[in-house]
């Protein structure tokens, strides 16, 4: 396995078969927009909960590797309002988000 998507994080070296993973880009005006650098996107457990954060590439891009169940991803980047996904996360699968500020 090569790679997530087109342009997307690079899995190369990543077992995915063993691991939870939550990626994503975060794009101003969704899909075909501007990628935002600097953004920050924290993960937050079912009941709301901070558990990790991570700043976004120059292209907008983030990793997390996560436990198995429901979350939420919140962006704050600057000039926008905080925006929250929600996705779930499986051993073995790539859960791909894409977050539209």
């Amino acid at each position: 396995m090569c790679g997530a998507t087109e342009g997307g994080l690079s899995l190369d070296g990543i077992d995915v078969a063993k691991e939870a993973i939550i990626q994503g880009q975060v794009l101003r005006g969704g899909e075909g927009g501007e990628p935002v650098g600097n953004a920050y996107v924290r993960l937050l457990d079912r009941t709301g909960e901070f558990t990790a954060e991570v700043p976004t590439s120059a292209s907008g891009h983030f990793r997390f590797f996560a436990g198995d169940g429901d979350w939420t991803l919140r962006t704050l980047a600057p000039k926008a309002d905080p925006v929250d996904v929600r996705v779930a996360a499986k051993t073995g699968v790539v859960a791909e988000a894409v977050v539209a500020i």
